[in-house]
């Protein structure tokens, strides 16, 4: 609490100098806490949490003593009963009275029991919507990391490429290389470009995700202070594949076990519709006659009253009720059993994803010195006559490729690792 607090303090002193600035300076940590007090979607699960605590008040109140005042004046204008002997005046009157009742039968005490779990519910989606709030800006923070990576992977190749041309261009001068090879390096080079265009915007439209996710003016630039070398921690990716799958950690599991709970406090809320229900009241009343006449009064200052009411026969209507209950909640365990099969599935499937993500990376980490090396050997050759253009293109076509797949393969570790964090509701930043 306090480190939100902490954090609270620290966005208001940003957000206040943005206006001067306009860039935002996030750590990982930053952008995740950012996430926790400015996003829509979380501010939302915070008031159903409200909502479902008001509605669950709503229904315990039904149990509880209600009272209600009234005061009634009436005016008969002078109007007299005629009584044959004598008559009555009826003059001006006013009515004022308390009534205090209330009422109780066991619906109403499993009405509350089915709040009680709505209102768990609406607590573990709060919990859930967290978790995928800060894994979502997790997983922007790292792919504008790896596209910044990637773009300033094909700047250096393009750098790499206009250097050949230029060598090209002056080889071509003194009559050792022909036009064509200038061309083909041409070429490549408008590729490149038209490559690091495409992932400028891109990585463009990664921030807007994250100025969303965040919570941020459109025109709130940010710029991200940590790199993949601070963030990468492969140990702790790999140390996810002995972790242990408890289903009663899981969101997604804890959800659909009040769902089914849920389900069978209907049925006995149907089968109470059997029982009787029973209700009091007390109430209180004075009568104030505008007259010094005599007059009659036949409203009693005090009067109390219980009612019992005992069902006797609905046309079967409650016993179907029951039966429609039964079956929504046969359903559900239906669905219950089926889910908690499909999560210990999806554990497997997301531990082989983890581990197959981190053989790629190492083999593409390989694979992208190899074809540097390569490209390097070509590029040497080149200068010295020995490779033509052709070579030296195809080079530089592979070493992109062997790039762009390296950085590809780390983000595909930590979209793994991400996933099965949160399958397991773990929080490792």
């Amino acid at each position: 609490m306090r480190k939100r607090l902490l954090f609270f303090l620290m966005t208001v002193f940003y957000l206040g100098s943005l206006s001067a600035q306009d860039t935002l300076n996030l750590t990982l940590g930053d952008a995740q806490l950012q996430a926790l007090e400015q996003n829509r979607t979380l501010k939302n699960a915070t008031l159903d949490v409200r909502v479902a605590e008001a509605s669950r008040w709503q229904t315990l109140a039904t149990m509880l003593p209600q009272v209600s005042a009234t005061a009634d004046y009436s005016n008969m204008f002078d109007y007299q009963m005629n009584l044959g002997d004598f008559k009555i005046s009826m003059p001006n009157s006013l009515t004022t009275g308390l009534t205090a009742s209330v009422a109780l039968s066991g619906a109403q005490v499993v009405g509350v029991q089915l709040k009680d779990i709505a209102k768990r519910m609406s607590d573990i989606t709060l919990r859930q919507t967290e978790k995928e709030v800060t894994d979502q800006v997790k997983k922007l923070y790292y792919s504008a990391l790896v596209l910044d990576e990637t773009i300033g992977l094909l700047e250096e190749n393009l750098s790499n490429l206009e250097k050949l041309l230029y060598y090209t261009n002056q080889s071509i001068n003194v009559g050792v290389l022909v036009q064509t090879d200038a061309d083909l390096i041409s070429v490549r080079i408008a590729s490149m470009k038209t490559s690091i265009s495409a992932n400028k915007r891109s990585l463009e439209m990664i921030y807007n995700s994250m100025r969303l996710q965040l919570g941020l003016d459109v025109k709130t630039e940010i710029k991200l202070v940590e790199n993949l070398d601070d963030l990468m921690r492969i140990d702790n990716a790999i140390s996810l594949l002995d972790v242990n799958f408890v289903l009663d950690n899981n969101y997604n599991y804890q959800l659909l076990n009040e769902s089914l709970n849920l389900s069978k406090k209907q049925v006995t809320l149907k089968k109470w519709a059997f029982a009787p229900s029973v209700s009091a009241f007390y109430q209180y009343s004075e009568k104030k006659y505008y007259s010094d006449e005599a007059t009659m009064n036949s409203t009693p200052p005090n009067l109390f009253g219980v009612s019992l009411t005992v069902p006797v026969f609905s046309s079967f209507s409650r016993v179907k009720a029951v039966q429609e209950a039964k079956f929504g909640y046969q359903k559900q365990l239906n669905t219950f059993d089926d889910t908690r099969e499909s999560l210990i599935i999806q554990h497997r499937q997301l531990v082989y994803n983890l581990s197959s993500a981190y053989e790629s990376l190492e083999t593409q980490k390989e694979n992208m010195v190899v074809v540097q090396r390569v490209f390097d050997d070509i590029s040497r050759k080149y200068e010295q006559g020995m490779a033509a253009s052709l070579d030296v293109t195809n080079a530089g076509t592979d070493l992109t490729t062997a790039q762009s797949a390296y950085v590809q393969a780390l983000l595909d570790v930590v979209n793994a690792q991400i996933d099965l964090e949160n399958l397991l509701n773990l929080n490792n930043n």
